[in-house]
């Protein structure tokens, strides 16, 4: 059985990629949040996306381009550690996402109520009905495979992404040449720029926008699906890394410039910044046209999501590393059943967030648990990255990280460490947990992470045989 696809499933243009490649790391939601930050925001965006984005995007572009199968991350990691631990990386990659998805959901749920009716944009019944509801229709959208799916992502990200965005720069442009009153100070004093390092809050923030960058990766899994893999996936990958270093910069700077800094909430989202933003030049006629193009984006980054980590369980499923069931696909090549299962744990997932009774604070928990199992992740795609140029020298990778085997130690080194040191920083409770719940903190990660990786050592402990024989069948 190949792990590649039939040539016949080469569907994606490099345009369909940039744009899947956005849809996974590029959002609007968090401008307002490296606005607040004021002209911190220039360490916080860029420190990350040296230490961490930069290196994410090299390494995971020599890798796809030398390994270009389904899979992605699984593959290489398998290549490098073998499969015991490729597998143990994949389901934390699947399961981290459950948490993330709801999240994402309420934001989509209150933009389309701010559309319509701002009112029920806290009513639980209506967050209910949204966050299921799309996420069921969004699924059974995706069993069309990626002509649909890359479908959706790229108009939920040009109109949701990229029209909202550009449009914020373009008025602060005109702002600034107005001559209006700038709200954000340039005063060039070291502490405006850099936060401080001393306060544990700092390095809690600083681990949130590492992650803001995260997903990078998570197009490889589509690299059989591109039209010559091996030039068009870097070309992509680093034209996906600019868009999102241009509209997360130039566009939290825009925010910054024509909002008050005491006016800027972090708890009302987007929508408020665009509110004060459109009040300033007398547009307010086009708040409910944003929330709706917002609304779409979001809508298009959910659907790159579903199918998304699938394609991964999916490669691990056909190697007979998980029994024949999951890796059960329509003749769209989609894993059905994986997405079925992904369906209903994000539905139960969205019940407990909806209905349990102070619930904020243990879903927080749960969303930090997720950001746990993803550096796991991170660290052994680093690694791989390193192993692999001295354990297959000879695979041909189109795209190869410069500096040669001492290029890579400094490009992937930068990042395992940058993860590292988060993974460790997420054992410090932030001021937003307290009381008991800050007590059970450290347990409740410590157990949670390794319940969660028993699961998938346990599932490769007791494999059989016939499991991959019935894949085969299946192929």
């Amino acid at each position: 059985m190949a792990d590649s696809a039939s040539p016949g499933t080469k569907v994606l243009s490099v345009f369909k990629l940039v744009m899947i490649t956005s849809a996974f790391v590029i959002s609007i939601r968090n401008m307002p949040m490296i606005a607040e930050t004021g002209l911190e925001m220039l360490f916080y965006t860029s420190i990350p996306a040296i230490l961490f984005m930069i290196p994410c995007g090299m390494v995971s572009a020599e890798l796809a381009t030398g390994w270009p199968q389904a899979g992605g991350v699984y593959v290489w990691i398998r290549e490098a550690f073998g499969e015991r631990w490729a597998l143990l990386a994949m389901w934390f990659l699947w399961v981290q996402m459950f948490f993330g998805m709801v999240m994402i959901l309420s934001f989509v749920a209150s933009m389309w109520a701010f559309v319509f009716n701002p009112g029920i944009a806290t009513n639980k019944v209506y967050l209910i009905i949204v966050i299921i509801g799309m996420y069921w229709l969004l699924t059974f959208i995706n069993f069309g495979g990626m002509k649909a799916s890359s479908f959706i992502s790229t108009w939920g990200v040009i109109l949701g992404v990229f029209i909202p965005g550009g449009l914020i720069i373009v008025l602060a442009i005109a702002y600034l040449i107005q001559g209006d009153p700038v709200q954000l100070g340039f005063a060039a004093k070291e502490s405006s720029f850099v936060p401080d390092l001393a306060n544990g809050n700092t390095w809690a923030f600083f681990t949130g926008m590492v992650f803001v960058y995260a997903g990078l990766e998570m197009s490889s899994v589509h690299a059989n699906e591109v039209k010559n893999p091996q030039r068009n996936y870097p070309v992509a990958l680093f034209l996906g890394v600019l868009l999102l270093l241009v509209l997360n910069i130039f566009g939290s700077v825009s925010v910054a410039i024509v909002v008050p800094h005491e006016n800027i909430s972090l708890v009302a989202g987007i929508m408020q910044a665009f509110t004060d933003f459109f009040h300033h030049f007398h547009l307010d006629w086009l708040v409910p046209v944003i929330a709706f193009l917002a609304a779409l984006g979001a809508t298009g980054q959910v659907s790159t999501w579903v199918l998304g980590p699938c394609k991964g369980v999916l490669g691990v499923a056909k190697r007979g590393d998980l029994p024949p069931w999951f890796a059960k696909t329509n003749s769209a090549g989609v894993p059905t059943n994986l997405l079925i299962l992904q369906a209903l744990a994000i539905s139960v997932v969205g019940l407990t967030y909806l209905i349990i009774p102070g619930v904020n604070e243990a879903f927080f928990l749960l969303l930090i648990m997720a950001t746990q199992m993803y550096i796991v992740v991170y660290l052994f795609m680093f690694g791989a990255g390193i192993k692999l140029r001295y354990t297959f020298p000879d695979v041909q990778r189109a795209y190869k990280v410069p500096g040669g085997h001492i290029g890579m130690w400094i490009v992937a080194g930068a990042g395992f460490l940058t993860v590292l040191f988060c993974f460790f920083a997420g054992y410090i409770p932030p001021q937003q947990i307290s009381g008991q719940i800050s007590a059970l903190y450290k347990p409740f990660l410590i157990i949670g992470m390794v319940v969660m990786g028993v699961i998938p050592l346990i599932i490769y402990q007791f494999r059989r045989p016939e499991w991959k024989t019935a894949t085969d069948t299946q192929s």
